[in-house]
């Protein structure tokens, strides 16, 4: 009776790592099959096409008539010296600049606004803010199109406004950015909420029993620590401007002339309404380059910024 007691005893440890190997090997197979999907997913979804892409801009690529011919650098060299290429990267440039600074400065004001001064239905003012973020910029374009219709639109009938928006060319670019700001704001003002809800309360109340006014708990306190999420909210909102392009085509297709073609437009245009895939092509990799550089000089500013202080 003993010796088999003894025998149980012996088997139950060999059992145990017997079921604890059966476990790894199955953890293990999950998780190379895991890996194994994502890479086939970005080899078949990025890695394929952006190459692709890449060997395209050396090309005459036109899929309509089959034609697929070696030029080597030659679209590159006629991307710069295409007038229409300088005009859309000065209008991105603009574009990008005016809409992200107004997107922050309001997304900032509101939710330190919220944050500070509203004491119920936060929920509500967020539920509002963010609402216009979520709605697919589609049927944004086309209610803003409407609006600014110079005989039926709201500007003109209700705000009594006599100005022709979206057929001026001094007027038509910054009618599309006030609608690009109205649409996204309330993204940053979620995002700063957030980030104003995870303030150390100890260092504002060491700042309120110092006596520090309000703007001035703000400037030296408050700002500073939001720093990291503006530099977030700015960089995301960069790489999605310099990338827009459904707002233009809904709403003035470039025009009037050229005074809306941005960068990403250009490269829709090219592509498919010129059928040019290889000119397109070079257009998106100079983007790329460009978009990939201006990422960099915030990562790199605000790195800076953070070892100054420290």
């Amino acid at each position: 009776m003993n010796q088999q007691v003894l025998a149980a005893d012996s088997s139950a440890p060999s059992r145990t790592i017997a079921r604890h190997r059966r476990a790894y090997k199955g953890e293990r197979t999950l998780r190379n099959s895991v890996v194994t999907l994502i890479v086939l997913f970005n080899a078949v979804l990025l890695v394929y096409p952006i190459g692709k892409a890449l060997l395209g801009s050396f090309h005459q690529w036109n899929p309509l008539n089959g034609t697929y011919k070696w030029v080597g650098t030659q679209n590159y060299a006629d991307l710069f010296r295409d007038p229409t290429f300088w005009t859309s990267l000065t209008n991105t440039l603009y574009f990008s600049v005016v809409v992200i600074v107004l997107r922050v400065g309001l997304g900032l004001a509101l939710a330190y606004a919220i944050w500070s001064k509203v004491t119920r239905h936060k929920t509500l003012f967020r539920t509002i803010f963010y609402m216009p973020t979520v709605t697919p910029m589609v049927a944004i374009a086309y209610v803003w199109k409407m609006m600014y219709n110079p005989q039926i639109g709201i500007f003109h009938s209700f705000l009594n406004i006599d100005i022709n928006w979206l057929y001026d060319s001094h007027w038509a670019l910054p009618a599309i950015m006030l609608m690009t700001v109205w649409k996204d704001f309330g993204y940053a003002v979620i995002l700063f909420l957030s980030a104003l809800h995870s303030l150390p309360e100890d260092a504002l109340e060491a700042a309120s029993v110092d006596g520090a006014s309000s703007w001035k708990r703000f400037c030296h306190i408050i700002w500073p620590l939001l720093r990291p999420m503006t530099i977030f909210v700015v960089i995301t909102s960069l790489i999605s401007y310099v990338q827009a392009y459904v707002q233009i085509l809904i709403m003035t297709q470039g025009g009037p002339g050229k005074s809306t073609f941005l960068i990403s437009y250009i490269i829709f245009d090219e592509a498919f309404q010129q059928y040019d895939f290889g000119y397109a092509s070079a257009i998106a990799f100079v983007l790329l380059v460009i978009t990939a550089a201006l990422t960099a000089a915030s990562f790199g500013l605000n790195s800076r910024r953070s070892g100054g202080q420290r």
